[in-house]
């Protein structure tokens, strides 16, 4: 099993800018690409940002060009840093791993992380 615990969390300014991080641990080696999505209270759960095991990034619209994805590997910790804040992107954000499949890698295909508050705001 793999567990993910995001840190990182907290109130900012619009035009501010904030890194979370996902720990990674357990099983460590089961994690293969990794993802951050968020959620707005009232809304649904939404990609903001992806990164393959192989190191393509993909990121939602809102967030391009403000948002950067990262993963040390050594340290077994998935970043996300966000530039020039704004209101918008107040949300819980979650971390997110996908089970590489490997025969010693039971469990679910994907596991989650149980989030942490940006709120934006003056």
């Amino acid at each position: 099993q793999v567990q993910l615990d995001e840190f990182g969390g907290g109130l900012v300014q619009p035009g501010n800018s904030l890194r979370i991080q996902c720990v990674v641990s357990g099983n460590t080696i089961c994690a293969n690409d990794m993802a951050w999505y968020r959620q707005a209270s009232g809304r649904g759960r939404e990609l903001v940002a992806s990164l393959t095991i192989d190191g393509a990034t993909n990121y939602a619209d809102s967030v391009k060009g403000r948002f950067t994805i990262s993963r040390d590997h050594k340290q077994n910790v998935l970043y996300l840093q966000m530039n020039n804040l704004n209101f918008e992107d107040t949300a819980v954000y979650f971390c997110q791993a996908k089970n590489i499949g490997m025969p010693w890698c039971s469990g679910d295909d994907f596991w989650w992380g149980r989030g942490t508050q940006v709120t934006v705001s003056s």
